[in-house]
């Protein structure tokens, strides 16, 4: 199974993705400035550039950030003239669900189109009082993860700050979170585990998870905030200084030759220099733990030898292990682990001191994995297209 050629893990240049090309100027919608990406400081003075006074922006910050208006109109302590300046300077638009599919098990998957009409998936998975929303911070990616459904995909463009907090209030208008703050929320934590690479969008992930973490409107505590790499060792210890979120490494392999093609981007940042960033991570104590994701593989890397390296490479560093069972999609070269191996595996964790909980596997009938629903939307568009082209062929033939 490993020996089969992966066309898409041939990339050469993996790192030099970090600034993807193409990026449109989507902080605007014609001549307005997209407020959802915007801090209060860029706010304070934009609004300070358009001859208001800076109180102005806090006023708007809390109608949009604290109660998710979409309407300047219902700004009620803004007087009629202010109200129509700020439609004509700022837009407020969501990305437009383009699908919605809900789990039997109460998770919920959109596929969410922007201005420019690229798509990318948002997933929120309900646990008790927990609900977790998984976000996008790229339109495909660039990584070529040889399990991974969205590695399929190629890298489009980085979404701007705008459109990843965009991400964050539809779930919110949908899932009846607004006032922001309320002590029933069903929006508890995010996790940046969608389609993409945040750290090579970090500039805008960064600023996006500052406007959400604001105690002026979400309000989500860094420590409700999971960050998830496959291993960009320059950036890591940048967004522990800045930002102070939780980490996770999606690791998979504990062989630099595995990983390698598993993750690619393993050939730029080997498994030394990854663990060595995370062993020196900003803020790493046992209370703040790094969270080693692994996905079991059948026959790849699911055996007690790898179990056995896998404790040796973590040696020493405050982890959590989060075992996920292999979710198939058409097409992928690899199976699940058994659920006997995918315990025995655990067990082993477990017993060497780390908490090693298995991930249940969640909206399996939904196509569940990374860039399924993305790419089923693709499917449809070029069956529409190349059917309305072969009408028109008809049609001219007919003339």
């Amino acid at each position: 199974m490993m020996d089969q050629p992966q066309s898409q893990s041939q990339s050469p240049d993996i790192g030099d993705a970090a600034a993807p090309t193409g990026t449109p100027d989507a902080a605007r919608d014609g001549a307005r400035l997209d407020l959802l990406g915007m801090g209060t400081e860029e706010l304070e003075a934009t609004i300070a550039a358009a001859g208001l006074p800076k109180f102005r922006a806090r006023q708007l910050w809390r109608w949009v950030w604290r109660h998710g208006l979409t309407s300047f109109d219902e700004m009620s302590d803004l007087g009629k003239p202010v109200r129509e300046q700020f439609a004509a300077m700022f837009s407020l638009d969501r990305p437009v669900v383009t699908s919605r599919m809900q789990s039997t098990d109460g998770t919920i998957k959109w596929l969410l189109r922007f201005a420019d009409g690229n798509e990318a998936e948002t997933v929120y998975i309900p646990d008790g009082a927990r609900g977790t929303l998984c976000i996008s911070s790229q339109v495909g990616c660039t990584l070529t993860c040889s399990f991974c459904h969205t590695g399929t995909q190629k890298l489009v463009r980085n979404l701007s700050a705008g459109e990843i907090c965009g991400q964050v209030m539809l779930a919110m208008d949908e899932l009846g979170d607004w006032p922001a703050g309320k002590p029933e929320r069903r929006l508890t934590n995010i996790v940046l585990m969608g389609m993409g690479e945040p750290l090579f969008n970090y500039e805008n992930v960064a600023t996006a998870m500052r406007i959400v973490m604001s105690g002026e409107g979400v309000g989500l505590s860094k420590r409700r905030i999971t960050l998830s790499t496959s291993g960009v060792v320059p950036e890591i210890a940048r967004c522990g200084e800045e930002l102070g979120v939780n980490l996770a490494i999606s690791l998979h392999a504990v062989r630099d030759e595995l990983r390698d093609e598993l993750v690619p981007i393993n050939r730029k940042y080997p498994l030394a220099e990854l663990i060595e960033a995370c062993r020196t991570y900003p803020g790493l104590s046992n209370a703040r733990r790094i969270t080693w994701e692994y996905v079991m593989l059948d026959g790849v890397n699911d055996s007690d030898e790898d179990c056995a390296a896998l404790l040796k490479l973590i040696s020493g560093i405050p982890s959590k292990l989060n075992l996920i069972p292999f979710n198939p999609w058409p097409g992928s070269p690899y199976e699940c682990s058994s659920d006997t191996r995918i315990e025995a595996f655990a067990r082993k964790v477990l017993k060497a001191g780390y908490a090693s909980p298995v991930r249940t596997p969640r909206g399996r009938d939904i196509l569940a994995a990374c860039g399924q629903l993305k790419s089923a939307s693709e499917r449809g568009r070029r069956q529409r297209t190349g059917t309305a082209s072969e009408r028109e062929t008809v049609a001219a033939d007919a003339t």
